[in-house]
């Protein structure tokens, strides 16, 4: 298993051997990576919570929805070394990227594909969004199949019906689904699985709806009694008050399990505020999904508008840089 223990005492994998110097610019990089077991990656979320209260940090989750956004992600770093912990497989990226709605319209199967394709190059522990979940007996096996992977959690949400994606809120009909079959579902999942490590976790949509905070609570109480490993707490609202009353209310429960919290719209609070107002996991849930349209679309549109792509060059990572940017286990060294 490829792991050390840093400074910090956080477990993080050792991967990324980062080759340099073959071409000029701070991108001239190579990644290759060593890859962990699925026994092993499965484990690795566990061991990130366990480990944050010395560590005293969020962990820190970025969506990926191909290999290529995973690389990027593993080996991303802030100015201050900063790194993502883990990476999100996103049901509205896994649809986007398709062409398809958010509406659940792209299946368990061509998910799991996307899911392997990220972890083939990717070293990171994954958590799976569950959209639903499914009926009862669908979830089992969608368990099942996550596990045998090496992912470390999913979580899906306590809504019925078509599925809407949450950030409409109560611009499109939510329907939050009854809060005792919701809670046979989560049972449904944690029989099904093998491990102790993998995670079960469940998503409060009563915000998004509409119905507020005592049926949030509510609902979330239900959920910790049925066994679920971890708490989502979703808003639509640009700023993080109701996130945070959520969370001052759910810190005096006598039994809590961690919480995940997704600033997709909220995003002006920080990761260390969300860390101290109760929250374990941020996700940060489309973001590179969303980076890549605009520049797609503006360098098609100066190819069209020139007839040629030499305008776009400046905008365009270098072929060679692309061609060498990945090992192919060819080198000689």
């Amino acid at each position: 298993i490829f792991f050390r223990f840093c400074e910090h005492k956080m477990f993080i994998p050792r991967h990324n051997v980062l080759r340099s110097g073959f071409l000029p610019g701070v991108h001239a990089m190579r990644w290759i990576s060593k890859y962990p077991t699925p026994t092993a990656r499965l484990s690795s979320l566990r061991q990130l919570m366990d480990q944050q209260q010395k560590t005293g940090e969020v962990i820190r989750v970025m969506e990926v929805h191909s290999g290529l956004s995973a690389l990027i992600a593993e080996n991303a770093r802030g100015d201050g070394g900063q790194a993502f912990h883990a990476v999100w497989s996103s049901s509205l990226t896994s649809s986007s990227i398709k062409g398809k709605p958010d509406i659940e319209t792209v299946d368990t199967s061509a998910r799991i594909g996307v899911v392997e394709d990220v972890l083939e190059v990717c070293s990171l522990p994954m958590i799976y969004d569950g959209d639903t979940g499914g009926h009862p007996e669908v979830f089992h096996f969608t368990v099942r199949s996550l596990e045998r992977l090496g992912v470390s959690a999913c979580i899906i949400e306590d809504k019925t019906g078509l599925k809407q994606n949450s950030l409409f809120g109560t611009d499109r009909k939510q329907v939050l689904e009854d809060i005792d079959t919701f809670c046979k579902k989560i049972e449904a999942g944690k029989k099904a699985q093998v491990t102790d490590d993998f995670m079960v976790i469940a998503r409060m949509e009563s915000l998004i709806a509409g119905w507020g905070q005592e049926e949030a609570l509510k609902r979330a109480k239900a959920c910790i009694a049925a066994g679920v490993d971890g708490i989502m707490i979703h808003s639509k609202e640009k700023q993080p008050d109701e996130i945070l009353e959520f969370l001052q209310a759910y810190n005096q429960f006598e039994v809590k399990v961690p919480v995940v919290a997704v600033p997709t719209s909220y995003n002006s609070i920080t990761e260390d505020e969300l860390f101290k107002a109760g929250v374990s996991i941020v996700i940060y849930a489309n973001q590179l999904l969303r980076a890549s349209y605009h520049p797609m679309l503006d360098v098609a549109q100066s190819i069209l508008t020139h007839g040629r792509s030499k305008e776009a060059d400046g905008k365009l990572m270098p072929v060679k840089q692309i061609l060498t940017l990945i090992d192919d286990n060819t080198s000689k060294e």
